[in-house]
Parts: structure tokens; C-alpha cells; sequence
């Protein structure tokens, strides 16, 4: 069994015996611990054994795993989790800017906000990746639909007298 498996199914049961609220507090702690002190060395290679991590923010393997899996998408060469065991050392080869593009992704506010990044990526950068973020998510309908237009619903009205008719 892998401990990636192992990391999603102590999620499955902590979630199942102690709530969805109480996972997010324990991880959420964590994860916060670890990447205070990423972002405070400022260094985009961080290594590190599963095991070591755990033991240095006081957790277990898996949720050491489950932080591995949280940044494995804002990394230049990601991992292949399901291989990484306790022991196998890891480099994390971190993207700055995509890390905090997807902490914006995340709603991830108790990261995004940890002060080093001021250190890491300039205010200027960070507010770019902000914009950048919520352009991703405004979704832009690029054909408007005139009132003399035939229905898009496919009635043969006019859309004024269909879709488009005012309540």
C-alpha cells in the first residue's frame, strides 16, 4: 500500500469520524507550519523524507504526504506521489508564482497572507497574479443574443418573445 493511499484514506476517516470542520483545522495548522518556513527561506528547492517532515512539524507521515499532494501542482517538475514513500527523499523544485496563483485558486487566505511572500514575489507581482487569477474565473459570453434574434432554445420565436421576455 502506498502512503499516498494511506494520506487519502486517513482523510476519508478523520473526516468520517471527527467531521470535514476538524480535518481542515488539524491541516490547515500544518500546512501552515510548513510553509511559513519555506517561504521564510525563500529557497524555490526545499528537500526533505516524508518521515523528517512529519517528525519536524510534530505530525504523522500522512499528513506530511497530504501537504506533498498540496504542492505537487505548483511545482516545475511534479511528482509522481503514488511511488514517494516514508523514507524516499523529496525535492521540491517550488514555482513561486504558480504556488500563489494556486493558494488564490484555493482560497487558501491563512497562505497567501504569511508575510515572507513580501520577501518572495514583489507587490506588484503579487497583485499581477491576483489579476491574472480573477481573469481566469470571469467567464466572458462572447456572442450576445440581439432581441430580434431567433430563440437559441430552438422555439423559432424571436428571443424577445421567448427566453428574453421580461417577467
Amino acid at each position: 500500500m502506498s502512503l499516498y493511499k494511506d494520506w487519502n484514506d486517513m482523510v476519508v476517516d478523520f473526516v468520517q469520524t471527527k467531521g470535514e470542520k476538524a480535518f481542515w483545522d488539524v491541516y490547515s495548522d500544518i500546512e501552515k507550519r510548513i510553509y511559513e518556513d519555506i517561504l521564510s527561506n525563500g529557497s524555490e528547492k526545499f528537500t526533505y523524507t516524508m518521515k523528517g517532515l512529519a517528525e519536524k512539524v510534530d505530525t504523522t507521515v500522512e499528513f506530511a504526504m497530504g501537504f506533498t499532494d498540496g504542492i505537487n501542482d505548483s511545482l516545475r517538475n511534479p511528482l509522481n506521489l503514488e511511488e514517494l514513500g516514508a523514507e524516499d527523499e523529496v525535492e521540491l523544485d517550488i514555482d513561486f508564482e504558480k504556488l500563489y496563483f494556486n493558494m488564490l485558486d484555493a482560497k487558501a487566505e491563512y497562505l497567501y497572507t504569511i508575510g515572507s511572500w513580501e520577501n518572495l514575489l514583489s507587490a506588484e507581482k503579487r497583485e499581477e497574479i491576483k489579476k491574472t487569477w480573477k481573469n481566469s474565473r470571469t467567464v466572458k459570453n462572447e456572442v450576445k443574443i440581439g432581441r430580434n434574434d431567433p430563440c437559441p432554445c430552438g422555439s423559432g420565436k424571436k428571443y424577445k418573445k421567448c427566453c428574453g421576455k421580461a417577467s
